[in-house]
């Protein structure tokens, strides 16, 4: 049973802006809906590693070594780093332009993906989100994160959906000023690259 506690808190997360919202708002002004929808079926399927480690405990064994969660965060650093030359180099992959070329949806969420797969702190996230909400019975306790997990994947997809919907509908509201487009591309780089930043001083 979802207690409604829980729906609250997972609305709450979900809303707050962070990468993964960043990328599908990028994808619906770039690119228009159904890019912005497939960048957030991406964000969403990247959470599922975070969600499976939870799960298993993994997330323990990530969070306590050092090593590995340095690896997979400073791989992190790098692909937000791209993310905001994606943003300001002309043709990218993130640049709002008129001009924009079709990109494969594939791409779209894989890219998508890679956002939250490649965030260390997810895995912990999830190890403190979730247990709170469970019966507390141990024999039941895999399955109810399986379902708060596929609960929270479902409201991240129709959040980020709409996000993605209302960036495709203010497309043509910023696509005729050269200088909005310009200062657009400019805001997401520099977003993309402080979370780098942030995401660097993180510490497991």
């Amino acid at each position: 049973m979802i207690s409604m506690q829980f729906l609250i808190t997972a609305i709450v997360v979900v809303l707050a802006p962070g990468t993964g919202v960043l990328y599908t708002l990028a994808l619906g002004l770039g690119q228009g809906a159904r890019p912005a929808i497939w960048a957030a079926l991406g964000c969403t399927i990247g959470i599922l590693p975070h969600l499976a480690a939870a799960t298993l405990g993994l997330a323990a064994v990530l969070h306590s070594s050092a090593l590995l969660f340095q690896i997979v965060k400073t791989l992190g650093v790098i692909y937000l780093l791209y993310l905001a030359w994606q943003a300001l180099r002309s043709g990218g992959a993130l640049t709002i332009s008129a001009e924009a070329k079709a990109q494969s949806p594939l791409r779209i969420a894989q890219r998508g993906a890679l956002i939250n797969i490649l965030n260390p702190k997810l895995s912990v996230f999830f190890l403190a989100l979730l247990p709170p909400f469970l019966s507390g019975n141990p024999a039941s306790a895999t399955a109810e994160m399986a379902l708060l997990g596929a609960v929270f994947m479902a409201l991240t997809f129709v959040v980020f959906v709409l996000y993605g919907y209302f960036a495709a509908q203010a497309r043509q509201f910023v696509l005729g000023s050269e200088t909005v487009l310009k200062w657009l591309n400019r805001g997401f780089a520099g977003i993309f690259a402080a979370l780098a930043a942030r995401l660097a001083f993180e510490r497991a």
